[in-house]
């Protein structure tokens, strides 16, 4: 079969559409179909099981997560928690000057619930499809964008990684993550390919769906820098990174707020910047605190609220997300031995965020979903199980299984994860 070369590629040779995307698409197609379904079910029958936390209802207030009637909602559980409500709320009636939460939930997704909910009578059953199809869209580029860089075995296990990782239902919820992803994994794909147009223009989107997509601009910099033939002429398209945070700012300033709006959110939600990395440390100390809790019995540990009002609960909570930081961490030392250095600086950015601006009453907040749309992680992991025998990936993608269904289960019973 012919392949068609495609200039600043470093010698890459791209193979014809056709032949190139058909075994990624299968691929991505079978782990989403599986690991959806097995989501959805544990979801489900944990909600059928023990019902929801006490208090959700203090969460959801307008009933937003729950429109459908007993039966309805329960079938609905794995797919709208937490802050799904903001999202759907914003797809409602958008950014009002008396709520100053809302900038820190960025517009592209709520934009798309809003005009798919119009056709499809629901913004919820319009965001769950949303997310859906991104995921697939993330899975089939992820599958791709590996098998140039490391071959088709790593490719392989590196879209199982991604699928049974354990905050994975987070791609099918009511949530950005999986338009940020597909967005993501995109513009490198399109950069890395030298469509350089595609890769301006996807990482603008990209910063239009969460603040995060601005760093962008780190892995798509270092691969032109490093393209040879380097055009100049190329150089512009690196402004899609922060055009779409710029534009979300003029868009607030414009309609009377603030342009700062999404940064001064962040305080609203306990954020602040501690120092560079310095979360590390207070996550480690928060996972001890929380150990020694546990192990003594006491309830002195100051809690975070969505842990239900539970010190213990909390205390674990803690202990989970240092876990999820600890798995990052040998994930990024072999990002940067396996992949070119656009894949690890880019990684290494986007986790100076968290832990350079972690919240206060806990830490590591969120991290599982921060890491979720580190699609280089994901990429260097496939890798290593590639090169593992059947024992390693049975561990490794079986342990994922675990986490995934234990933590689908408490989203949906209205448990906070992350």
């Amino acid at each position: 079969m012919g392949q068609d070369a495609i200039p600043g590629t470093a010698g890459l040779a791209i193979a014809r559409p056709a032949a190139a995307w058909r075994p990624a698409l299968g691929r991505a197609l079978r782990a989403a179909v599986l690991t959806r379904l097995g989501i959805w079910a544990a979801g489900v029958w944990a909600v059928a099981l023990w019902g929801t936390a006490g208090g959700a209802w203090r969460y959801d207030p307008a009933g937003v997560t729950r429109p459908y009637g007993r039966l309805g909602d329960a079938l609905v559980a794995p797919l709208a928690r937490w802050d799904s409500v903001w999202y759907l709320a914003i797809a409602h009636d958008g950014y009002p000057a008396q709520d100053p939460q809302r900038p820190a939930f960025f517009p592209l997704y709520p934009a798309l619930v809003h005009a798919a909910g119009a056709v499809l009578g629901s913004p919820l059953v319009a965001g769950a499809l949303l997310s859906a199809a991104c995921a697939i869209a993330a899975f089939v580029l992820l599958a791709r964008l590996t098998e140039l860089e490391l071959g088709p075995q790593a490719a392989r296990w590196a879209l199982w990684a991604l699928a049974l990782f354990p905050a994975s239902f987070f791609l099918g919820a009511v949530y950005s993550e999986a338009l940020f992803l597909a967005l993501s994994i995109g513009a490198v794909y399109a950069a890395r390919t030298a469509r350089w147009p595609w890769a301006g223009a996807l990482a603008a989107l990209a910063g239009g769906t969460r603040s995060a997509g601005v760093l962008l601009v780190v892995p798509l910099a270092l691969l032109w820098w490093s393209a040879r033939p380097r055009r100049a002429r190329d150089a512009p398209w690196l402004l899609g990174a922060p055009a779409g945070l710029a534009a979300f700012c003029a868009w607030l300033a414009l309609r009377g707020g603030s342009a700062s709006a999404p940064f001064h959110a962040q305080d609203l939600w306990f954020r602040h910047f501690a120092g560079p990395f310095v979360g590390v440390w207070d996550g480690a100390v928060a996972a001890w605190d929380g150990a020694r809790q546990l192990l003594s019995g006491s309830r002195a540990h100051v809690y975070f609220t969505h842990a239900g009002g539970d010190p213990f609960v909390a205390a674990g909570h803690d202990l989970l997300l240092f876990a999820f930081l600890l798995l990052a961490l040998p994930a990024l030392w072999w990002t940067f031995r396996r992949l070119p250095a656009a894949y690890g600086a880019y990684s290494l950015a986007a986790l100076a965020l968290p832990l350079s601006w972690p919240v206060a009453p806990q830490p590591l907040m969120s991290l599982p979903r921060f890491e979720l749309v580190l699609f280089p992680l994901f990429m260097a992991g496939g890798a290593w199980l590639a090169d593992g025998g059947m024992r390693r990936r049975a561990v490794v993608l079986g342990a994922f299984a675990v986490g995934l269904a234990v933590l689908t289960a408490q989203f949906a019973t209205w448990h906070w994860v992350a």
